[in-house]
C-alpha cells in the first residue's frame, strides 16, 4: 500500500483525449507527490480535444509496447470520444489495460474510457458508471450501471464526465493507498 507520495501512476492516452480528463489527474496527482507518466501507442506528442475543437498537446513518456505494469501502481484512462475508440483498436494499448486489470492494481476510467474496460471484458458482474451515451455499452458488457460521480468495484474506478474530476482524482488517491485488489471473476 504505497502512499500517494511514493506512487507511480501511468496515464494511457492518444490523440483526441478530453483535455481536462488527462490534465487534471496528471497535475493533481503530481501535486500530491505521485510520479505520473504518459504512455501512448506511439512515443510522440498527442493532441487533446478541448470541448469543441482540437486543443494543446502533451508529451508521451513511453510507447505502450514498452509499458511494464510492474513499474506502476495504477493506470488512469482519460476519455473523450476519439481517444478510447482509437485505443481499443490498438493491441499494445489493450495489452496494457489487460495487464493492469489482471495485476489487481488500480484502473481508473472516466467518461468514454470505460469502452476500454468493455473491450477487455472487465465489467461483467461489476458496478460501473460512464458518460451517459455509452451506458448501454457498459450494461451490455455485463455491468450494473450507476448514475454516480464515481463508482468503484474492486479497484476498478469509473466516473462520468469532467464535472466529476475532483471525486475521480480523490478516489484514485484512496484506492492507490489501499493497495492491490482481488479481481476474481464476478
Amino acid at each position: 500500500m504505497p502512499s500517494i507520495k511514493e506512487a507511480r501512476i501511468l496515464i494511457l492516452a492518444t490523440d483526441g483525449y478530453e483535455r481536462s480528463e488527462l490534465r487534471v489527474p496528471l497535475e493533481e496527482l503530481r501535486k500530491r507527490g505521485a510520479t505520473v507518466k504518459i504512455a501512448s501507442p506511439e512515443k510522440r506528442p498527442i493532441k487533446s480535444w478541448d470541448k469543441k475543437d482540437w486543443g494543446d498537446t502533451v508529451d508521451v513518456d513511453l510507447a505502450a509496447a514498452d509499458v511494464a505494469s510492474g513499474d506502476f501502481d495504477a493506470l488512469v484512462l482519460p476519455g473523450g470520444q476519439i481517444n478510447p475508440d482509437l485505443l481499443r483498436r490498438e493491441e499494445s494499448a489493450m495489452r496494457v489495460v489487460r495487464d493492469f486489470l489482471s495485476s489487481g492494481k488500480v484502473v481508473a476510467a472516466i467518461c468514454h474510457a470505460p469502452w476500454l474496460l468493455v473491450e477487455a471484458d472487465a465489467l461483467r458482474g461489476r458496478k460501473a458508471t460512464s458518460y451517459a451515451s455509452i451506458r448501454k455499452d457498459v450494461e451490455n458488457a455485463g455491468a450494473e450501471w450507476r448514475d454516480e460521480k464515481v463508482v468503484t468495484d474492486k479497484g476498478i474506478i469509473t466516473s462520468r464526465s469532467p464535472d466529476d474530476l475532483d471525486a475521480f482524482v480523490a478516489k484514485i488517491v484512496e484506492e492507490v493507498e489501499e493497495g492491490r485488489h482481488d479481481r476474481r471473476a464476478a
